[in-house]
């Protein structure tokens, strides 16, 4: 009972933290309730363990930390099932995301538990701190400590997006005989009139152009182009059904300048929407290419 005010207190923050991060969005994952569901229960346990850690340390139960340390590595599995989740999702999107997307989202789902053990063990250890004052100014002292460390934590979480290490604009569209054209980069051969009728009045066309070396290494990756072209088509809709492939949205690589071209054929004609998708588009962690930390990559700058 000594401690109940502690645990109690750091569990419910933990477990308000993972809610907080928990957000259903485009990406249509997690589901309603079924996902919420398993996620706050797998997060109250991160919480839980997160407050009981501070009590365990407190009263030097060091064989008791062990086993909340073995007990939190098993969040580990969070990520395989999350990846086994979408994986077998994959085959019913019309646009698939990649598997470099499915293991960056599988990890964030992972990291969030851990986050929510960290605000937990915060919020403890605050309100340990404060044990010699009222209970109100314990409360007080504790939530503000742990809506601070909630807030921090899921802002550091945050990666870049296109936006950060590319500029987006839009960019024409021509045919060369049925060669789909676009910025000056061939996409892909269009054997139907109709399907290049169709490319001329309906679709919209972007180029990203990286900002420096290591934006240009990053968009290179095969993964982060399909990325690209599955949220742009999940943010601002596809038209096309099951099996026209030329109604596909595209993202190819100028080999010579490293930009990216975008070509899709939007549900809504709002290019506006269209360069806002694909700025917002987060940048893999599997994605990152940092070549101009290398000697090799700053010589290559420099010419």
């Amino acid at each position: 009972m000594k401690y109940l005010f502690t645990i109690g207190l750091a569990a419910l923050s933990g477990l308000s933290a993972r809610l907080y991060m928990l957000r259903r969005d485009y990406r249509q994952y997690p589901s309603y309730p079924q996902g919420w569901a398993v996620h706050l229960f797998i997060g109250f346990i991160g919480a839980l363990l997160g407050a009981v850690l501070v009590p365990s340390l407190v009263e030097a139960e060091f064989a008791a930390v062990s086993f909340l340390l073995m007990a939190a590595s098993q969040f580990r599995e969070v990520r395989n099932i999350e990846r086994s989740t979408l994986e077998k999702l994959e085959s019913n999107e019309l646009v698939a995301r990649g598997t470099a997307y499915i293991e960056g989202i599988a990890r964030v789902f992972e990291a969030r538990n851990y986050l929510a053990i960290w605000t937990a063990f915060i919020v403890a250890v605050t309100a340990e701190l404060t044990a010699f004052l009222s209970i109100w100014v314990r409360l007080a002292a504790s939530i503000a400590a742990g809506m601070a460390a909630a807030g921090t934590l899921n802002y550091l979480m945050r990666g870049p997006s296109i936006k950060d290490i590319a500029d987006v604009q839009l960019t024409n569209i021509e045919f060369d005989g049925p060669i789909l054209v676009v910025g000056g980069v061939s996409v892909m051969n269009v054997g139907l009139s109709s399907a290049r009728e169709r490319y001329r009045t309906q679709a919209v066309a972007a180029e990203i152009i990286p900002k420096d070396v290591d934006a240009k290494a990053t968009l290179a990756n095969i993964g982060q182009m399909q990325a690209i072209a599955h949220d742009a088509s999940a943010m601002v809709g596809v038209f096309m059904d099951v099996g026209e492939q030329e109604f596909t949205p595209l993202v190819r690589r100028d080999p010579d300048s490293g930009k990216l071209v975008v070509v899709m054929i939007p549900s809504e004609d709002n290019e506006d929407a269209f360069l806002e998708a694909i700025s917002n588009v987060p940048v893999l962690e599997s994605a990152i290419r940092k070549p101009l930390r290398s000697v090799a990559g700053r010589m290559m700058d420099r010419r």
